[in-house]
């Protein structure tokens, strides 16, 4: 039977750790959460792996050096309220759960969502709150949100999500351009305009509902 205690460890020690991420509530949570239960029973083995891994069709559970420097990136100072935008079969939410006051997941695959409430319910997540919607519209019902993360690849950050956030509210997330390069980028809410800046390079699977609309050329 795999140790995968161990394999968190080791996935901490050499994937996360040497890509700067240092912030002991990061550390602590990517060791704690379970990895393994958020992927496909398939892909068990391959959890800790230092790659994108698919858990749907176009969808992956992000590399973890991405994932723990886009976390970084927001400095999340544990009374926040969260805003998770695809976050799958739920393993985001579980780590942002441990970093922040709550967490509000929003899911547009209905299947992906029931499987994450069930998985939360594992591995004893009680504050998060999964919603069954597009992912572009976010959850207003809920917010305003200190900070709003994306779980996928994007060409553009809707007014939607904007307008959920609070003023001085943070989002980062990984813009890709010509759908294969892609960078991650922190933006700060001012007024009701997002400022953008560089972080680092990165790629995922663009999300289909942060897509560019395509223009027909005759």
């Amino acid at each position: 039977m795999p140790d995968f205690p161990a394999r968190r460890l080791t996935m901490v020690d050499t994937q996360v750790r040497p890509s700067d991420v240092t912030k002991f509530p990061i550390i602590s949570a990517m060791l704690t959460v379970p990895r393994e239960r958020f992927v496909p029973g398939d892909l068990a083995e391959a959890a800790y792996a230092g790659e994108n891994l698919p858990v749907a069709p176009g969808r992956v559970l992000l590399d973890p050096r991405i994932f723990a420097k886009m976390l970084d990136a927001l400095n999340l100072k544990g009374d926040e309220l969260v805003l998770d935008i695809a976050p799958g079969p739920g393993y985001s939410s579980a780590i942002l759960a441990r970093l922040t006051q709550a967490v509000v997941a929003v899911e547009a695959d209905e299947a992906l969502a029931r499987e994450a409430e069930t998985a939360h319910v594992d591995v004893g997540s009680s504050n998060i709150l999964v919603v069954h919607a597009d992912l572009a519209e976010g959850a207003p019902e809920h917010g305003p949100y200190d900070a709003v993360m994306i779980q996928g690849g994007i060409e553009r950050f809707p007014e939607t999500l904007t307008a959920q956030l609070k003023d001085d509210g943070r989002a980062v997330a990984l813009f890709v351009e010509g759908g294969v390069h892609g960078t991650v980028r922190l933006g700060v809410k001012r007024g009701t305009v997002m400022h953008w800046r560089d972080l680092f390079n990165a790629t995922a699977p663009v999300l289909e509902d942060f897509a560019q609309p395509r223009s027909f050329v005759f």
